[in-house]
This record gives structure tokens, C-alpha cells and sequence, in this order.
């Protein structure tokens, strides 16, 4: 390489460090009250520094340098993080009406179209939230009648397991489609479940359009819509698996409408399908088939990845500290004996109750959560944020908050309990958000996790396999799930 070569690069890279810096300097006088954050680049903004398989310890890192509160560019799009129990309680309790809106991510907008309650806004987002609550609660969800199918369920993982007969297995399969089946009978009807091949096709295009909108192509296409959008890959995928799946619902509630009797409503897909007929009000105009679609796609994603996820991460946990599995089992034979677990022995089990908690807290199942958007301009915490401001609550940082867990980064049951052994509640925990935007299926999700855990650790034993460690590094993904494992339930008629 030539003098003049190495001069004309040294130049080229001279100015184009000048021009990002000026850049950064006029956006960043923007808003002069904006949160703080790394240099950002054209084009690419803080992209640079992002660790693309775990983005989350990005941030956390960051926040280290600029504190509870700063600024992320991803793309041309700038980023506000939330750190710590304190700031995200004040972001989702006290300030929870301007905390409330979702921001526009573009392959989520094409997915939803701005229908269901997940990624809706405004008067959609209020209908159909209200509706969907009060039809869970109409359909025994928090009561006796849910907490039966679930035992229904549990009753067949446990003989599932039991056909293994101790021998090394993968408890995915079978425990996914435990959960799935208790949430198709709650949506779509008793008569539906996994042995019917156009539920488990549609079990599978939700599992598979989960992974692809964490895919590279997917990211890039959030951040770049207009470029990427020429370009295949997950980003087109998804929206084809989509399709697919709505094509699915959309021709089973055909075949429930065929047979709908208002007075007898089984199912969340026919209260609202009777809603569908019988509102004649503005809010009517929100019970079409699009938000139907929608709801059964949010309710099924919401509540099959974290519970079952959270559950592989416990039979982990338990394979890993097995003094924490036998004093489970104890306090389960105590109070429950060879009997059916119920919600209500959940109070006389107090140790039992905090490792399900903590299995929840180390876990983490979405340690960055369901972005967020400002519903007008607001002064918050010193700092100034625009109308539309995306904002992500680092639910890592408030699970791992080292003013209210003693040992964040370690498994310690004792989170949950107090000096005498009883169970008590940490404020920080919430796994499930908090405030308006707060998880609709979390009473559903925590009968499911306190049912299936004690009915397993009752039954079985788990055991890690020969020569293999255990490995706690989590999935790539929105979800942080445990990646694929083996492991053994021996009966514990065997192990007593």
C-alpha cells in the first residue's frame, strides 16, 4: 500500500469518526434532559457494543457506567433502559398510565396488525384486555374447575414419565404438551387437544415463529424494515407461519360457531364469538375474527414457554442441589402425603413455595420483557422523554436487585423466607411485570407451576446422568428457556 493509500484511509477514517461524533452531539442536545448513553454511530447507532446472543448483559453492563437510567441507539431508533426495583415500580405503579402504550417494532406490527392484547394500544388494547379477564374468571380460571385439569394433566406427565422407566430422557416433549392441552381446553374447548394433529400443527408453528423472531434476520428487519424487508429469511418465515396458524384458527372456530349455545360457554373462543353477536355498541366494533385470532396466539405463546420453561429450569435446579430436592419432597410428604396436591396446601408449604419463587426469580424467564412506549411527554426521574419514547424494563436488573435479594446471582431459597422459616414475599419480584401491563395469565401460570412441580417431586426423583454436567447457560432468544437436556425420574418408591 502506497503513502498517498494510507493517507487517504487515515483521512476517510478521520472524517467519518468527526462526522459521528457530530452526530451523537446533535442528537444527543435533542432533548437536553435525555438519559445518557454510549456514542452512537450512523447508520448502525450502539449496535457495536451489543452482545447479539445475550443483548440483556449489554445493558446491564451499561447501566453500571450510566447508572439506573440511560440511552441505547438500536439502528435509528433510540432506546431508553430501566434498571433496578426502585425505577421500574416507579415507571410501571406510579407513572403506570404513561408507561403503558407498546412501541411500534415492525415484524411484530406486521404479525398482530395492532389486534389482540400483547402488542395493542388505545381502545383495542382496553376492550380486549377487559374481555379476555373476565372470561377467564367466567371460565373457573383461579378456581376449583381449572385446578382439576390441571391435576388431569398432571396425572398424565406423571405416567408419561413413569413409561421411561428411570432411563435417561428429554422431559420437554411431554411437559410442553401437558401445558399446551390445559391452555387449549381453557381457549378452544374441552374437545381440543394435542392428539388432535391440527392442534399439534399449531403448537408447532407457535414454537417455531417463537425462534424466528429472535433470528438474526428478524432483529435486522426490526431495526431496518425497509431494507431488510427485500432481503428472505426469518423475518419472511414467520409472517408464512403465521399465516398458517391463522388459517388454523380461523377454521376451528368456524366448526365452534357451527355449534356455539350462548348459554353454555366452554371456551374462551365461544364467549367471544356470542360477544361477537350479541355487542351492538362502539366496542363492538373490536370482536372481529382478527382480535379472536390473536388472543388464542397471545394466550398460547404466553402461557406455554414460561411455564414449561420455568419448570425445566427447576428439575435443573433440583438436579444440581439435591438437599433442596429432599427437603422439598419432605415438606411435600408431610402435608400431602400420597394424596392430590391442591392449591390450598400451598400455605402449609412454605419452604416448597419459596423455591417455586426463586425458581422464578433465577431463572428469569424474560429478563428483558415486552418493550414499553410513553403515552405523552413525560419528566421522569430528572429526565426527559418524548411522547413515544421506547422504553425496556430490565426485569433482569430488578430480579437481581442487590438491595432486596441477599445473593442475586445464586439459587437461595431463603429470598422467600423469613427468621422463622414462613414464607414471605419480596416485593421485587415480578416475574410477571406489574401494573396495567402486567401479565393477564399469571393466576393460571402460578396454579400450573405449584401443581406440576409438587405432583413431580412427589412421584419421581430427578437425577442427573452419568458424566454429564449440567449446563445453565440458557437458549438464545426473547425467552430465556435451558437449553435441551437429559436427565432421569427414578420413583421414589425406589429412592426411599
Amino acid at each position: 500500500m502506497s503513502d498517498a493509500d494510507s493517507i487517504s484511509i487515515l483521512l476517510a477514517v478521520t472524517a467519518f469518526c468527526l462526522l459521528a461524533k457530530l452526530f451523537y452531539d446533535l442528537h444527543k442536545n435533542k432533548h437536553k434532559n435525555f438519559p445518557p448513553g454510549p456514542m452512537w454511530l450512523p447508520i448502525i447507532g450502539s449496535m457495536y457494543l451489543l452482545d447479539a446472543k445475550k443483548p440483556y448483559l449489554t445493558m446491564v453492563h451499561l447501566s453500571k457506567k450510566y447508572g439506573s437510567i440511560f440511552s441505547f441507539q438500536m439502528g435509528q431508533k433510540k432506546i431508553v433502559v430501566l434498571c433496578g426495583y426502585d425505577v421500574v415500580k416507579e415507571a410501571l405503579i406510579k407513572h403506570g398510565d404513561e408507561f403503558c402504550d407498546r412501541p411500534h417494532i415492525p415484524l411484530f406490527a406486521d404479525l398482530t396488525r395492532g389486534y389482540g392484547i400483547v402488542f395493542s394500544n388505545d381502545e383495542n388494547w382496553n376492550v380486549i384486555r377487559r374481555f379476555t379477564f373476565t372470561a377467564l374468571r367466567q371460565l373457573g380460571v383461579g378456581s376449583k374447575v381449572i385446578e382439576n385439569v390441571v391435576n388431569e394433566e398432571c396425572d398424565m406427565l406423571v405416567n408419561s414419565i413413569k413409561s421411561y422407566e428411570g432411563q435417561a430422557f428429554d422431559i420437554l416433549p411431554v411437559l410442553s404438551t401437558a401445558v399446551t392441552n390445559i391452555l387449549i381446553h381453557i381457549i378452544l374447548g374441552p374437545e381440543y387437544n394435542c392428539e388432535d394433529p391440527t392442534i399439534l400443527r399449531a403448537k408447532h408453528l407457535i414454537e417455531e415463529g417463537v425462534k424466528l423472531t429472535a433470528c438474526p434476520t428478524s432483529l435486522c428487519y426490526n431495526i431496518y424494515p425497509s431494507v431488510v424487508s427485500w432481503l428472505p429469511g426469518g423475518h419472511k418465515k414467520v409472517l408464512r407461519k403465521n399465516l398458517e396458524f391463522y388459517n388454523i384458527v380461523k377454521e376451528i372456530c368456524t366448526k365452534i360457531k357451527a355449534k356455539l349455545d350462548k348459554n353454555d360457554q366452554r371456551s374462551l373462543a365461544e364467549a367471544f364469538l356470542v360477544k361477537q353477536h350479541e355487542v351492538k355498541s362502539k366496542s363492538g366494533l373490536y370482536f372481529h375474527n382478527e382480535n379472536l385470532n390473536m388472543v388464542v396466539n397471545n394466550l398460547l405463546i404466553g402461557g406455554m414457554e414460561p411455564v414449561h420453561s420455568t419448570l425445566r429450569w427447576g428439575l435443573l435446579l433440583m438436579m444440581k442441589y439435591p438437599d433442596i430436592q429432599e427437603k422439598v419432597q419432605n415438606e411435600i410428604d408431610k402435608v400431602i402425603g400420597f394424596s392430590q396436591p391442591q392449591i390450598e396446601h400451598r400455605k402449609e408449604m412454605p419452604f416448597t413455595n419459596a423455591v417455586i419463587h426463586e425458581i422464578q426469580r433465577f431463572g428469569n424467564i424474560a429478563p428483558i420483557g415486552i418493550p414499553r412506549a410513553t403515552t405523552r411527554d413525560i419528566a421522569f426521574q430528572g429526565y426527559f422523554l418524548p411522547k413515544g419514547t421506547f422504553v425496556i424494563m430490565l426485569l433482569k436488573t430488578v430480579l437481581q436487585d442487590k438491595k432486596y435479594f441477599e445473593k442475586p446471582e445464586e439459587f437461595y431459597p431463603q429470598h422467600f423466607l423469613d427468621s422463622e422459616g414462613k414464607f414471605m414475599i419480596n416485593e421485587a419480584f415480578i416475574p410477571f411485570s406489574a401494573g396495567k401491563r402486567s401479565c393477564i395469565g399469571e393466576n393460571l401460570a402460578k396454579i400450573q407451576l405449584f401443581l406440576f412441580f409438587t405432583r413431580l417431586l412427589q412421584n419421581f426423583t430427578f437425577l442427573p446422568c452419568p458424566g454429564v454436567d449440567l449446563d445453565f447457560t440458557p437458549e438464545i432468544g426473547f425467552v430465556s428457556s435451558p437449553k435441551p437436556y437429559t436427565m432421569r425420574a427414578v420413583p421414589r418408591s425406589q429412592t426411599d
